[in-house]
């Protein structure tokens, strides 16, 4: 039997001696959740080696933000990771506040409504992971489950930043306005309906023979390799490994919150399935918690008139507000010299950004972190000896958003 392993992967369909060839899966198959291509070598059914092909999604988004102001570059960073936008505005503002040394000066109420919104983000996330990943799987059931509790989350991120996708509401130095009137009834309620819609998707999928038969030492990832990857997120703590960079390194004042870091050894696709169940779990107890300290009022941009914009409502009634208004507008403002990275805890993993300041009103230099990318690497490990039905699975339980990968 010969073995192609010297060989690089070319997308025509090769054979040899009848018993192994090179075939292309994707860009445009459905199960990839994006615009992936994999190389496979495969004998038989069975996956031999797999060679994923990225950059059919490039869009350029990190020279973008260094063409963009400081304030600007919000917009295109939002549109990564697609599926958390307000994960990707908070770790790149928290990384230009620490360029402009007013981490301390956020208010405290900026702070807890940029943790409900991280939270609604991760549990928005994992909606679309599942109930995709049950139509990789045929459950077509759970995908109406899931997207109905995604579309509750959708109407907060709207009410409060006037977009469903990309609201653009965390800013640097604190947020894009208050919570507006009915947000936290529309809150209470989905607070009050979570509990009841994840005991529903526990019963249809947990102990579900046929998906269990799906996922069970499928895509098995060991401790050695996840970490030689570099993976983060559910799928390193599938492996054993409880590090969150919200316990790690806390910000926000993530610290002032109760929650447990779910962890499994398995390292299968299973595994990183009871993971993310857990781990919405978790952010609801989160929000339970952010909820309690929203009826007590506040500020919620910092204190400081070189970053943040003059009140709307002042911008009639007084010329220096509107001048001050027309200045941050059409020039930004200045970052002093300098770099910093910055991460955050994303639906994915370890979200990081690089910046560097050369003084201007503009990111000399915005560079990312991402964690679908790292995460989509160990699919080299996890899925030969596989089937090429078990990869749809294999793919899916790593949760790559290729906006992220590709940038």
């Amino acid at each position: 039997m010969s073995s192609l392993s010297a060989t690089p992967l070319t997308p025509e369909i090769v054979t040899q001696d009848g018993n192994s060839m090179v075939l292309s899966m994707g860009p445009q198959h459905p199960s990839t959740h994006g615009v992936l291509q994999v190389m496979l070598e495969i004998e038989g059914e069975t996956v031999v080696k797999a060679e994923p092909e990225i950059g059919y999604l490039h869009t350029g988004i990190e020279k973008s933000a260094e063409n963009l102001f400081w304030s600007q570059a919000q917009t295109v960073i939002e549109r990564m990771d697609y599926l958390a936008p307000e994960s990707n505005a908070l770790c790149y503002a928290l990384a230009v506040e620490k360029l402009l040394g007013v981490t301390d000066a956020i208010p405290k109420r900026a702070q807890a409504i940029r943790v409900l919104f991280a939270e609604l983000t991760r549990i928005a996330s994992h909606c679309v992971w599942l109930g995709t990943g049950g139509i990789d799987l045929g459950a077509l059931s759970v995908f109406f489950y899931t997207f109905d509790l995604r579309e509750n989350i959708l109407d907060l991120q709207e009410a409060a930043g006037g977009a469903r996708m990309h609201p653009n509401y965390v800013r640097i130095g604190g947020l894009n306005g208050d919570l507006p009137d009915g947000f936290l009834a529309k809150l209470d309620a989905l607070i009050e309906k979570f509990p009841g819609r994840m005991r529903d998707l526990r019963g249809l999928l947990q102990a579900n023979p046929i998906l269990q038969d799906r996922m069970i030492d499928v895509g098995v990832l060991s401790l050695d390799e996840a970490l030689q990857w570099n993976c983060t997120g559910p799928t390193l703590r599938a492996c054993g490994v409880a590090y969150d960079v919200r316990r790690a390194f806390p910000y926000s004042s993530y610290e002032e919150y109760e929650f447990d870091i779910p962890t499994r050894t398995e390292g299968d696709a299973y595994a990183r399935f009871l993971v993310r169940l857990d781990e919405m779990e978790e952010s609801h107890r989160i929000i339970k918690q952010v909820r309690a300290k929203l009826d007590t009022p506040g500020p919620v941009l910092v204190d400081d008139p070189k970053i943040a914009a003059p009140p709307k409502e002042t911008i009639a009634l007084s010329m220096e507000a509107l001048i001050h208004h027309f200045k941050i507008v059409s020039e930004g403002f200045r970052v002093p010299p300098g770099d910093v990275y910055h991460a955050v805890e994303g639906p994915r993993g370890e979200l990081g950004f690089y910046i560097v300041s050369d003084g201007g009103n503009r990111p000399y230099r915005v560079r990312t972190r991402p964690p679908s990318m790292y995460n989509l690497q160990a699919l080299k490990s996890i899925a030969p000896g596989n089937l090429i039905a078990d990869l749809v699975v294999s793919i899916g339980s790593l949760d790559p958003v290729f906006g992220e990968v590709d940038r």
